[in-house]
């Protein structure tokens, strides 16, 4: 290896299940690993990225898209009480939109289609991350 952060890619990394996935319940109460999620997004966000493969690309999609349904809800909590006119406030709530609108994009036809739609989901999971930190956000 030389020292880059990669992603965990599942199918990859872990080809046979070792254990059963959290239940909606389960997974409520535990805390979001940002770093992870920023080494997540770093992948296809970093100068020299090291080429992906499209199998593996569709998996860090999809790992994508999870990262941004978890951290929307946490940064509208993250807002609540501050004040209308706040700057922050508005930020991050333009960012939500922004990151919901890039949930609603297809996978992409091609292979370049693909990597822009990959490389749009990294830039809201890394600006969601950055959010919820600012707005003091609680996570490891």
């Amino acid at each position: 290896m030389d020292g880059r952060i990669r992603p965990f890619l599942p199918s990859v990394d872990m080809p046979h299940r070792t254990a059963l996935p959290l239940t909606p319940e389960e997974a409520d109460g535990l805390p979001l690993d940002i770093a992870a999620m920023r080494a997540s997004a770093r992948r296809l966000l970093v100068q020299d990225a090291e080429p992906i493969s499209p199998e593996d690309l569709g998996i860090l999609a999809v790992l994508l898209r999870d990262h941004i349904q978890q951290l929307i809800p946490e940064v509208e909590a993250a807002t609540l009480g501050l004040p209308k006119d706040d700057i922050p406030l508005a930020c991050a709530l333009a960012c939500v939109g922004e990151a919901r609108m890039r949930l609603r994009l297809g996978a992409g036809d091609t292979a370049p289609v693909r990597l822009s739609v990959a490389v749009k989901l990294s830039r809201s999971v890394n600006a969601l991350c950055d959010h919820l930190v600012n707005l003091g956000g609680d996570h490891t």
